[in-house]
Protein backbone atom coordinates (compact mmCIF):
# COMPACT_ATOMS: atom_id res chain seq x y z
CA UNK A 1 0.00 0.00 0.00
CA UNK A 2 1.23 3.44 -0.86
CA UNK A 3 0.23 6.84 0.41
CA UNK A 4 1.01 10.40 -0.49
CA UNK A 5 0.49 12.42 2.69
CA UNK A 6 0.06 16.16 2.35
CA UNK A 7 -0.23 18.56 5.27
CA UNK A 8 -3.04 20.93 4.34
CA UNK A 9 -4.72 24.09 5.54
CA UNK A 10 -7.84 22.75 3.82
CA UNK A 11 -8.82 20.24 1.17
CA UNK A 12 -11.95 19.11 -0.61
CA UNK A 13 -13.27 16.63 -3.16
CA UNK A 14 -15.80 17.59 -5.82
CA UNK A 15 -17.64 15.08 -8.02
CA UNK A 16 -19.76 16.32 -10.94
CA UNK A 17 -19.76 19.86 -9.56
CA UNK A 18 -20.83 18.85 -6.04
CA UNK A 19 -18.47 19.05 -3.07
CA UNK A 20 -18.76 15.66 -1.39
CA UNK A 21 -16.18 16.15 1.36
CA UNK A 22 -13.99 18.83 2.82
CA UNK A 23 -11.62 19.30 5.74
CA UNK A 24 -9.81 22.11 7.47
CA UNK A 25 -6.33 21.80 8.96
CA UNK A 26 -5.03 18.27 8.70
CA UNK A 27 -3.87 15.70 6.17
CA UNK A 28 -4.93 14.81 2.66
CA UNK A 29 -3.90 11.20 2.08
CA UNK A 30 -3.95 9.71 -1.43
CA UNK A 31 -4.06 5.92 -1.04
CA UNK A 32 -2.92 3.36 -3.60
CA UNK A 33 -3.75 -0.31 -3.10
CA UNK A 34 -1.68 -3.08 -4.67
CA UNK A 35 -2.61 -6.65 -5.57
CA UNK A 36 -0.51 -7.91 -2.65
CA UNK A 37 -1.84 -5.71 0.15
CA UNK A 38 -3.32 -7.15 3.33
CA UNK A 39 -4.89 -5.77 6.47
CA UNK A 40 -1.38 -5.51 7.90
CA UNK A 41 -0.47 -3.03 5.13
CA UNK A 42 -3.58 -0.98 5.87
CA UNK A 43 -2.83 -0.88 9.58
CA UNK A 44 0.76 0.19 8.88
CA UNK A 45 -0.36 3.10 6.68
CA UNK A 46 -3.09 4.16 9.14
CA UNK A 47 -0.68 4.14 12.07
CA UNK A 48 1.98 6.04 10.12
CA UNK A 49 -0.43 8.70 8.86
CA UNK A 50 -2.11 9.33 12.19
CA UNK A 51 1.15 9.48 14.13
CA UNK A 52 3.40 11.18 11.57
CA UNK A 53 4.89 14.22 13.30
CA UNK A 54 4.55 16.86 10.58
CA UNK A 55 2.82 19.68 12.49
CA UNK A 56 4.75 22.39 14.34
CA UNK A 57 4.87 22.62 18.10
CA UNK A 58 5.23 25.86 20.10
CA UNK A 59 8.91 26.04 19.07
CA UNK A 60 8.08 25.74 15.33
CA UNK A 61 9.52 22.23 15.18
CA UNK A 62 7.60 19.53 13.31
CA UNK A 63 6.93 17.50 16.41
CA UNK A 64 3.14 17.01 16.53
CA UNK A 65 0.89 14.45 14.86
CA UNK A 66 -2.57 14.82 13.37
CA UNK A 67 -4.03 13.45 16.59
CA UNK A 68 -1.96 15.85 18.71
CA UNK A 69 -3.43 18.86 16.90
CA UNK A 70 -6.88 17.25 16.63
CA UNK A 71 -6.79 17.76 12.87
CA UNK A 72 -8.94 16.32 10.13
CA UNK A 73 -8.15 13.66 7.54
CA UNK A 74 -9.28 13.31 3.93
CA UNK A 75 -8.65 9.87 2.38
CA UNK A 76 -8.79 9.55 -1.41
CA UNK A 77 -8.28 6.30 -3.28
CA UNK A 78 -5.80 6.69 -6.15
CA UNK A 79 -4.78 3.63 -8.14
CA UNK A 80 -2.29 5.67 -10.19
CA UNK A 81 0.12 5.52 -7.25
CA UNK A 82 0.96 2.07 -8.62
CA UNK A 83 1.62 3.37 -12.12
CA UNK A 84 4.96 2.06 -13.36
CA UNK A 85 6.48 4.37 -15.96
CA UNK A 86 9.99 2.93 -15.99
CA UNK A 87 9.46 1.41 -19.42
CA UNK A 88 7.87 3.31 -22.28
CA UNK A 89 5.72 6.40 -21.92
CA UNK A 90 2.37 5.00 -20.82
CA UNK A 91 2.32 3.83 -17.19
CA UNK A 92 1.45 0.21 -16.49
CA UNK A 93 -0.96 -0.41 -13.62
CA UNK A 94 -0.38 -4.16 -13.39
CA UNK A 95 0.57 -3.92 -9.71
CA UNK A 96 -2.57 -2.00 -8.71
CA UNK A 97 -5.37 -4.05 -7.18
CA UNK A 98 -8.33 -4.73 -9.51
CA UNK A 99 -11.23 -2.28 -8.94
CA UNK A 100 -13.55 -4.68 -7.10
CA UNK A 101 -10.78 -5.79 -4.75
CA UNK A 102 -9.52 -2.23 -4.26
CA UNK A 103 -13.04 -0.95 -3.47
CA UNK A 104 -13.45 -3.44 -0.62
CA UNK A 105 -9.92 -2.88 0.65
CA UNK A 106 -10.30 0.90 0.56
CA UNK A 107 -13.54 0.62 2.57
CA UNK A 108 -11.74 -1.59 5.10
CA UNK A 109 -8.85 0.88 5.22
CA UNK A 110 -11.24 3.76 5.93
CA UNK A 111 -12.72 1.75 8.82
CA UNK A 112 -9.25 1.06 10.24
CA UNK A 113 -8.51 4.80 10.18
CA UNK A 114 -11.95 5.60 11.64
CA UNK A 115 -11.44 3.22 14.57
CA UNK A 116 -8.34 5.19 15.49
CA UNK A 117 -9.50 8.71 14.55
CA UNK A 118 -13.10 9.81 13.85
CA UNK A 119 -12.40 13.06 11.98
CA UNK A 120 -12.31 11.46 8.53
CA UNK A 121 -13.80 12.35 5.16
CA UNK A 122 -13.30 10.40 1.94
CA UNK A 123 -13.39 10.81 -1.79
CA UNK A 124 -15.68 8.70 -3.98
CA UNK A 125 -14.20 5.44 -5.18
CA UNK A 126 -13.75 5.21 -9.01
CA UNK A 127 -15.30 8.64 -9.57
CA UNK A 128 -13.65 11.37 -11.60
CA UNK A 129 -12.77 13.68 -8.71
CA UNK A 130 -11.52 17.22 -8.51
CA UNK A 131 -9.30 17.34 -5.44
CA UNK A 132 -8.49 20.82 -4.18
CA UNK A 133 -6.03 21.62 -1.45
CA UNK A 134 -3.85 24.24 0.07
CA UNK A 135 -0.66 22.37 0.91
CA UNK A 136 0.73 23.82 4.13
CA UNK A 137 4.48 24.24 3.95
CA UNK A 138 4.43 22.51 1.52
CA UNK A 139 4.82 19.27 3.42
CA UNK A 140 4.43 16.09 1.36
CA UNK A 141 5.54 12.65 2.56
CA UNK A 142 5.59 9.38 0.60
CA UNK A 143 4.79 6.15 2.45
CA UNK A 144 4.97 2.55 1.30
CA UNK A 145 3.91 -0.35 3.52
CA UNK A 146 6.50 -2.59 1.83
CA UNK A 147 9.12 0.08 2.62
CA UNK A 148 10.25 0.31 -1.00
CA UNK A 149 11.03 3.97 -0.43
Amino acid sequence: MRAVVQRVKNASVTVEGNTISSIGTGLLVLVGISRDDTRRDMEYIADKCLNLRVFEDADDIMNLSLMDIEGELLLVSQFTLYGDARKGRRPSYIHAAPPDVARDMFAECVEIFRQKWPKIQTGQFRAMMDVSLINDGPVTILLDSKKEF
